[in-house]
């Protein structure tokens, strides 16, 4: 608690507030006071969690800080111990191969290589693609979407319901969660287009990392197009990014 708290107290370099302008706009776009709570959480996960470059890829100070940025979003007004099973960070140049398990009829189990952007690992890890990190648009955040699943572990299962508040949350959470997942899987199957990610019809987890790129990347469109499902994830996140300056409908 006490290296922690003189962790957020120290100096927040120049230059990193720099790095965030150049690469996490969002960010900037937080209210005064938010941006201070928000270098403190940066301070505090950098100095905890590792990084690690993949695929001859060099880790810098503008990768860390750029990824801490918006990992940290995640964290502002709630009581969550810094993603506090996750150690280390992989990062690669751009999207990566990754071995997939696949069952298949008779219990056999097809195996083939998947092209990712990201993935976010049970056990201590999330892995990332910088190209993708940096390039980003249409709603669609990887970092975002990887840290969410994070949130998602703590009840130790990737199901898209993360740690609420009060036992009387869930209720609430599940009418409004279960009623969003089946629209949108039923607008998939039918082939109809969709404004959340038809990604997030995969199944319970991604819907919650989806729409929580969503509810940061593109609040206003959501909360006009969704209202109930913006209101429980502002309750969540204790954050509401559509009344955010230059964010106003």
């Amino acid at each position: 608690y006490f290296r922690r708290r003189k962790l957020r107290r120290q100096p927040f370099p120049s230059a990193w507030r720099g790095t965030i302008e150049k690469n996490a706009a969002l960010v900037c776009q937080l209210p005064h006071a938010d941006r201070r709570e928000l270098e403190g959480h940066i301070q505090v996960f950098l100095s905890e969690k590792k990084f690690e470059g993949c695929g001859g890829l060099r880790i810098s100070d503008e990768i860390r800080v750029t990824i801490a940025s918006q990992a940290c979003l995640l964290l502002l007004h709630r009581k969550d111990d810094c993603f506090p099973g996750l150690e280390s960070i992989l990062v690669y140049p751009t999207s990566y191969l990754a071995k997939t398990q696949e069952p298949g009829p008779a219990g056999t189990v097809a195996e083939y290589k998947e092209a990712r952007l990201g993935e976010s690992w049970k056990h201590g890890t999330v892995v990332l693609s910088w190209d993708d990190v940096k390039n980003r648009g249409g709603g669609h955040n990887v970092v975002l979407h990887e840290f969410a699943h994070q949130l998602d572990l703590a009840n130790e299962e990737m199901d898209g319901v993360p740690g609420l508040s009060s036992p009387s949350d869930y209720a609430d959470w599940a009418r409004v969660m279960e009623r969003e997942f089946e629209r949108l899987r039923r607008e998939d199957d039918r082939g109809r287009p969709t404004f959340i990610d038809p990604y997030g019809a995969k199944e319970p987890a991604e819907f919650f990392a989806v729409i929580t790129e969503m509810f940061f990347e593109e609040p206003a469109e959501l909360k006009k197009r969704h209202p109930e499902l913006y209101e429980q994830l502002k309750k969540y996140y204790q954050q509401d990014p559509a009344s955010w300056k230059g964010r106003e409908p």
